[in-house]
């Protein structure tokens, strides 16, 4: 392993840090809505069950919508789909923190939906604009491992934060927050240069309707990852479960925040080495190291231990994810990079909401929902051992077709 771009010299680069943390401001409702809902049910009277469904709604909707937007943002730009997303996104929010959630949960549901589907494509339009933004090869994956261990944060600070708001004025204005902060975020991103000035590739127009789920080696990585998701999405529910049982309600967000603040680790030690094999290979790496790093957390039953054990998978997680958008890149037809990338994130938040509800349905089972995380990364390695070679990527010459492909692009825009 060979030294490589840092994060000091990265954030260093014009509009770097702005797109960054602009962007990781305008997600943070991705981890404040859900732990907001589940406990402004469980405020009202509602069941966690309740919760749970609302939760998987809101994850299910989302995963719908970022496909559709990203298509949008390929063919009209960032600025109006964008926009226009997180007007909509942060009313249903602000509604939703007036609504008796527990006593009219079909209005509830609606709002949730609506907020879901209206997700801005925030994370997917970054990822395109790194190629505008860090000609350099080396930075631009330097940048995508530091922006998905960054994206952790999310969940370092959004739980707890609801967790306290909740606590000290109630989970009302957790929501009203979560709303404000979506909304301020995504006008840093849609206000900076390179995002106002991003126009779509010639050839967005001429793909086909399938567009990147054409290939089919993304189709598998797609599915693929959405067991990354469940892992994710079972384990928030798990850590509430626990929480009640022993009667440490910080330990929701206490729980996610481990497992965020393991992903940012991840993320900086990732970024700063150039690895070693194929892409293809260290995708399953990663993959089999993350299946491995939830086996000790089924063991887990007091705070201490199940705060520390989520950690190490953390850890594995940028390395899965980052991997997963490399073959991404590599494989997406010409003109559909943003659709490609939500296309992923979909199928992760997809993975979420089946991982909520079904974690949701088994909270009476504690030792089962325990072991949802595990099963969850177990599937996202056995799709890729399967069809690793639909997904595997051609060696220098694909790299050399992707980066033709987009410096085409660049110069067209």
């Amino acid at each position: 392993m060979t030294s490589t771009t840092g994060s000091g010299p990265l954030l260093a680069q014009r509009h770097v840090a702005r797109l960054l943390f602009g962007t990781l401001i305008g997600r943070l409702p991705n981890g404040m809505c859900p732990v907001a809902v589940l406990l402004l049910v469980a405020d009202q009277g509602g069941s966690l069950k309740t919760g749970g469904l609302l939760c998987a709604l809101y994850g299910l909707a989302s995963a719908i919508g970022q496909p559709v937007l990203g298509r949008m943002v390929d063919r009209r730009g960032q600025s109006l789909v964008t926009a226009t997303a997180v007007l909509l996104t942060t009313v249903c929010l602000l509604a939703l923190s007036v609504v008796e959630v527990a006593a009219r949960p079909g209005t509830a549901a609606g709002l949730v939906a609506l907020a879901g589907l209206s997700t801005p494509p925030l994370e997917a339009g970054l990822r395109a604009l790194w190629p505008a933004v860090l000609p350099d090869e080396a930075q631009r994956r330097a940048a995508l491992a530091l922006d998905t261990g960054v994206q952790g944060l999310i969940y370092v600070t959004g739980p707890p934060l609801v967790a306290v708001l909740s606590t000290t004025t109630g989970p009302r204005t957790a929501m009203v927050v979560s709303a404000v902060l979506g909304l301020l975020g995504a006008a840093v991103v849609l206000s900076a240069a390179p995002s106002r000035r991003w126009r779509p590739a010639p050839t967005a127009r001429r793909t086909g309707a399938l567009g990147p789920l054409a290939h089919p080696g993304l189709r598998w990585l797609f599915v693929a990852v959405s067991g990354t998701g469940l892992a994710l999405g079972s384990m928030n529910v798990w850590a509430v479960s626990l929480a009640e049982d022993l009667g440490m309600d910080l330990l929701s967000g206490l729980i996610p925040a481990a497992l965020s603040t393991g992903s940012l680790v991840g993320g900086f030690l990732y970024g700063r080495r150039t690895w070693p094999g194929s892409l293809t290979g260290q995708l399953l790496t990663a993959a089999a190291l993350f299946a491995a790093g939830w086996l000790p957390l089924m063991a887990a039953t007091g705070p201490v231990s199940a705060v520390a054990l989520t950690a190490v998978p953390g850890l594995l997680l940028t390395a899965v994810i980052t991997s997963a958008f490399l073959t991404v890149d590599a494989l997406a037809p010409p003109g559909t990079t943003t659709e490609a990338y939500a296309w992923l994130i979909a199928a992760v938040g997809t993975g979420q909401a089946a991982g909520t509800a079904l974690a949701g349905t088994l909270a009476e089972h504690p030792h089962l929902g325990a072991a949802l995380p595990a099963a969850g990364a177990a599937l996202t390695l056995t799709v890729l051992l399967v069809d690793h070679r639909d997904i595997a990527v051609p060696g220098a010459t694909a790299r050399r077709r992707g980066r033709h492909r987009r410096t085409t692009a660049h110069a067209a825009r």
